[in-house]
């Protein structure tokens, strides 16, 4: 299988040729017109005449076009395919190497030090690329997402992507959903992509947006609205002359922020502003065929012109009046205007001061957004000002950071003492080497990032960041408040004049085109039968993987709560980011962060618990190795959207290495729950959400009637309390029968090896 650099227009008229036939299908089995998201995915259907379509109910099989990794999740994600016995990937692939370069001085430095430093995992990803036919992205060609819109994404195409942000592809019309490593290796080896078919959310844009508003705006919006976990199960579909509006990087970063309100994915319409960034971006003829099906790349007429009867929830928002929005701290959605972010400081005791400001990220890292920033870099320069704060700038791909230098835009920004770091995560993603402030030390920044968490950034519990637009950052940078409000309040130049910034002046799409940089791509060889895979037996940073063992068929008894967390838990805090990346190809080893920020809620303290075997306290992660090495299986409980946020597969692969059995929550975020699942752990929540409050920390822990396990048929809890008490609860479960055989096998995995055997 040859992989370009770009998707070939061979792949994307095979998709198209199949919209007649296929939504034909599709309007006469559900009797009625279609929304987009209903459409791109019937036509993704492994068998359109008989998936599932009924919302939040079926389970149905999906064939997406193309699957996309980067660095981090890549490699446990390979270590997996490499077990399918499987001579090479069955779909498009490629490998983006991204998330292990570390922002400390500058680009060029950081990107210098990561080369050596991770060389051993590049090594490891650019030899199993070329091994099983997968394209492979080198370190500094970009942020995954951005160079996925730039290459990859098309209109009315579907991918899978081992990122929370892969969503960001929606900008191009295209449904883009983030997965966990398990997930891809099915598609990979030519097996479905199996997902509850999901509701969909309408979101009505009228007006346009004017001043200092940004798209950013919209989904800072939209996310105070729905909140964390308003979009769980559900695709949030963008329509409406507000949405014609906005620029295709600029529906990118609505998309891409879609992660932070629990939704599938998100997605818009094709439109004009689609059709000039294909070509801007050298895709002339992908233009060509999305123009001659356009009608097909948005939803019908009779969607639109009565969206309350085809969505499940309808959010209409005015561009017109809205506001510059701030959001934070340590939550996406906890929103208000950039003009009361000051006073809502001073309230509740968070410094005004900014230590930080960066912008960039896969989120707003586009030419457009640079040019909004960078022009009021320019008169800022020109009045005498310059940044007031440490000012870090992260480029989304070689090809904008070649561009915005080649343009004088990221001279615009170092003229006010802006930081260009290299084309990676960096700081978005904990890749922060952070000097000027320690744990303990309660400050503030802002990001034009996309998630917010205590310890997100930079590792530091006290760090609390606010999210906004990028011309926002930039001006919140040279006045180094919060208490500034960019429309109304001046800044005093060096000489005592009072400066107004003038409103951010944007360009969609360079007027002489993008220039590539140096691109970074590595295409598979045409022969690679002599290509050995590079792993060190040795190695402290990447493990060759041992299949989990299948379900021994009884029920589980009296088994210990490890970990019951008190709140938020996110991946964040069952499995670390930042110095843990270095581990991501290593199982055994990276479960030395496991748990590590969840709070215990029977002491309010993070990351320690009490050991059963001996009554002693300690790390999470030392008593599950310690119960691990025992043959002690064990259980863990969580509250509300329990494995919000990000992606990754490490969340759910260390508890199941560490000998968890099932996790018990009142709610679970949409990818974390599959990820459970894919690795054989029961993901089950309360049928009383008060039944939370009834666990204690000596109780134990039985699930019942497992042998008769069946699709939306709740399973028996009984806790055993320390008084030799028990209770009785109702445990729900979300497993298909599919899902039930993989954790009968002990993974999804399991079964993929048991059948490309045969």
């Amino acid at each position: 299988m040859a992989v370009a650099a770009t998707t070939p227009i061979e792949l994307i008229d095979r998709v198209y040729a199949t919209l007649d036939d296929r939504l034909a299908t599709g309007r006469q089995r559900l009797g009625r017109a279609l929304t987009l998201a209903e459409k791109v995915l019937i036509n993704h259907l492994d068998d359109p005449a008989t998936g599932g379509l009924d919302r939040a109910v079926s389970y149905t099989d999906l064939r997406p076009d193309r699957v996309a990794m980067q660095d981090a999740t890549a490699q446990m994600a390979l270590l997996q395919f490499m077990t399918a016995g499987m001579p090479e990937v069955a779909v498009p692939s490629t490998v983006h190497c991204d998330h292990l370069i570390q922002a400390k001085e500058d680009g060029k430095i950081d990107l210098q030090t990561a080369l050596e430093g991770n060389s051993e995992v590049y090594d490891f990803l650019e030899s199993v690329s070329a091994k099983y036919g997968i394209g492979f992205w080198k370190p500094g060609s970009g942020i995954i997402h951005q160079v996925v819109l730039e290459q990859y994404a098309f209109p009315g195409g579907m991918m899978i992507g081992t990122d929370s942000h892969t969503p960001n592809a929606g900008g191009l019309g295209m449904v883009a959903i983030g997965v966990g490593g398990a997930d891809a290796v099915d598609v990979m080896t030519g097996f479905p992509f199996n997902i509850r078919w999901p509701k969909v959310i309408g979101v009505k844009l009228t007006g346009t947006l004017n001043g200092w508003t940004a798209p950013k705006d919209i989904i800072l919006e939209v996310a105070r609205i729905l909140t964390v976990k308003g979009g769980t199960g559900a695709i949030v579909e963008y329509f409406g002359p507000g949405a014609e509006s906005i620029s295709a990087t600029g529906k990118a970063t609505i998309c891409n922020m879609g992660a932070e309100i629990g939704a599938t994915t998100s997605l818009f319409g094709y439109d004009d502003a689609m059709a000039r960034y294909l070509k801007s971006t050298g895709r002339e003829e992908i233009a060509d065929a999305a123009n001659a099906v356009a009608h097909h790349l948005r939803p019908d007429d009779e969607v639109l012109a009565n969206p309350s009867a085809f969505y499940d929830q309808v959010i209409e928002i005015d561009l017109d009046a809205l506001e510059p929005l701030i959001n934070g701290p340590h939550t996406p959605d906890l929103s208000r205007p950039v003009s009361k972010v000051g006073s809502d400081a001073q309230l509740n005791g968070w410094p005004t001061e900014i230590n930080a400001a960066l912008v960039g990220s896969c989120t707003n890292s586009s030419y457009e957004d640079i040019t909004r920033a960078a022009s009021i870099a320019r008169e800022a320069a020109a009045k005498g000002l310059t940044s007031r704060t440490e000012l870090m700038i992260t480029p989304g791909s070689e090809q904008v950071r070649a561009t915005i230098e080649r343009d004088g835009l990221l001279a615009d920004l170092e003229a006010i003492g802006a930081t260009v770091l290299a084309n990676a995560c960096g700081p978005c993603i904990g890749q922060w080497s952070r000097s000027d402030v320690s744990e303990g030390d309660l400050n503030t920044i802002v990001t034009s990032y996309n998630r917010n968490f205590p310890k997100r950034n930079d590792g530091l519990s006290t760090t609390l960041a606010f999210v906004t637009s990028p011309e926002t950052v930039v001006a919140l940078a040279l006045a180094g408040t919060l208490d500034f409000n960019p429309l109304t309040d001046t800044i005093t130049s060096p000489t005592g004049e009072e400066v107004r910034l003038s409103v951010p002046v944007g360009i969609e799409l360079p007027a002489t085109g993008f220039t590539p940089g140096d691109s970074g791509f590595i295409a598979p060889p045409a022969d690679r039968s002599g290509v050995e895979v590079k792993v060190d037996p040795t190695s402290e940073r990447l493990q060759v993987l041992e299949p989990f063992a299948p379900w021994d068929g009884n029920d589980l008894l009296e088994l210990p709560v490890l970990m019951k967390a008190q709140g938020k838990c996110t991946t964040d805090h069952i499995s670390a980011a930042g110095p843990w990346l270095k581990f991501r190809g290593h199982l055994e080893n990276i479960t030395g962060n496991l748990f590590a920020g969840a709070v215990n809620a029977f002491t309010g303290v993070a990351g320690t618990a009490k050991d059963i075997t001996d009554g002693q306290t300690r790390a999470y992660p030392e008593i599950a190795k310690r119960y691990h090495e025992a043959g002690i299986r064990w259980i863990a409980i969580g509250d509300e959207n329990y494995g919000e946020g990000s992606s990754r597969e490490h969340a759910a692969m260390e508890p199941r290495y560490r000998g968890a059995t099932a996790i018990i929550t009142r709610s679970f975020a949409r990818i974390h729950e599959t990820n459970l699942k894919k690795q054989g752990v029961l993901p089950l929540t309360f049928g009383d959400p008060a039944d939370y409050d009834k666990v204690g920390e000596d109780d134990r822990i039985s699930i019942l009637g497992l042998a008769d396990l069946s699709p939306g048929v709740p399973v028996q809890g009984r806790i055993h309390h320390a008084d030799g008490t028990t209770t009785d609860i109702e445990l729900h479960q979300t497993m298909s029968p599919e899902q039930i055989e993989w954790f009968r096998a002990g993974s999804a995995l399991n079964i993929i090896r048991r059948n490309t055997a045969v």
